[in-house]
Formats: structure tokens, C-alpha cells, sequence
């Protein structure tokens, strides 16, 4: 059903094979990890995927690792499983922007349609990944006076106003922009502006 890789992290052994099997079943790809220091041991070499975790182990606890996961960054969308009904851990996951929070006994269907909406995520996030490193790609090809114009252009400056902030005649400035046009392969400012924005490094 998915290439995507799932991450199932539980101290009952009984209930990684279960959840493992069941989901090999259905064509989706796992690996186990019986705590969450061996996942994290493991993390930096992981391909990308959805995670699933336990709330109560030995430890550190699921919402823990969850919290450490969102304080490096990570992007991959968790699912949060536990056998007790507890709201407030419930929240608590909702809030550090788990995907989905299921109880045990899982219901089979609950679970599939949660790592669907995961990789759905992920999936979403990849593409973002991918749009911005082409976007950082075509700026790449500017030159550093060609950068500048632009960073202008998307401020809203005319070419006249361009041409005498920079002591350049109109008619270079118009050069300038038909090559910048060229390599961002747009004549739009506003797509201009999107490509110079989605560039940018995030700021936290």
C-alpha cells in the first residue's frame, strides 16, 4: 500500500509483532524499536517516515520523545498510541502536532487511515522541500548585481528608481531584469516575489 518507511515505537513486544504484521500485511514497510533511545540511536540513518509511538515507557515516555523530536525539528508526522484514556496526554500530543492519538486495543481501520493521513503529510512536506530547493537553485544563478535588482524588484521599485539608487541607466536596468526574467523563467513579480520568499531561510 506505501513505500513509505513506519517507525513503531513500543516496549510490548507483543504489540510491535502484532502491529508489524498486521501492517507488512497490507504492503506497508516497518521497523520496529523496543524503546526510544534505540530509535533515537538509530534516527540520524533513517529514510524519512511516519512515526508511532507509545505513551507510557520506561524511561523516556512517547510525549517526550515526541517533544524532542519537534525541538530538533523534525518534520515526520507522529501517530501516539496508549492503553490508557487519558485526556490530558491526549492534548498534550495534539498540541506538539501528532497526527492522530488511538487507544488500545487499536482499531485496525483507525490506525490505517491515520498512517495514510501521516504520509499524506510527509508527503506534502517533501514536495515543500523539493519546490524551495529549486527555487534556492534558480536564485543561485543570479549574479550578485542581478540578486540586488531583484531584491528591489520585489520591493515594489520601477526601473527608473532602480537606475538611480544604483547609478545605472534605465536601459541596463532593463537588461538586468530581461536576464533575471530568463533565469527564474517568469516575467511575474509576484512569482518573483514567491520564489525570493519560499528561499528564505525559516526563522523560528
Amino acid at each position: 500500500m506505501s513505500e513509505k518507511m513506519i517507525y513503531l515505537v513500543d516496549d510490548d513486544a507483543a504489540v510491535r509483532e502484532g502491529l508489524t504484521l498486521l501492517l507488512e500485511t497490507i504492503g506497508m514497510k516497518v521497523q520496529g524499536f523496543p524503546d526510544p533511545f534505540s530509535f533515537l540511536d538509530k534516527l540520524a540513518a533513517l529514510a524519512p517516515g511516519c512515526i508511532i509511538l507509545d505513551i507510557r515507557m520506561p524511561g523516556l515516555s512517547g510525549l517526550k520523545l515526541q517533544e524532542r523530536l519537534v525541538a530538533a525539528n523534525s518534520d515526520w508526522p507522529i501517530i501516539v498510541i496508549s492503553g490508557h484514556g487519558d485526556i490530558n496526554a491526549c492534548r498534550q500530543a495534539f498540541r506538539n502536532g501528532a497526527v492522530d492519538f488511538l487507544s488500545k486495543p487499536i482499531d485496525e481501520q483507525d490506525l490505517i487511515d491515520a498512517i495514510q493521513k501521516a504520509h499524506a503529510q510527509l508527503d506534502r512536506h517533501e514536495n515543500q522541500l523539493a519546490e524551495i530547493t529549486e527555487n534556492r537553485d534558480l536564485l543561485d544563478q543570479l549574479s550578485s548585481r542581478e540578486r540586488e535588482i531583484l531584491n528591489m524588484i520585489t520591493q515594489g521599485w520601477t526601473t527608473k528608481e532602480i537606475a538611480l539608487s544604483l547609478a545605472l541607466s534605465p536601459r541596463t536596468v532593463e537588461s538586468h531584469r530581461k536576464n533575471i526574467a530568463t533565469k527564474l523563467k517568469t516575467t511575474s513579480v509576484a512569482e518573483m516575489t514567491r520564489i525570493v520568499l519560499e528561499s528564505a531561510p525559516a526563522t523560528s
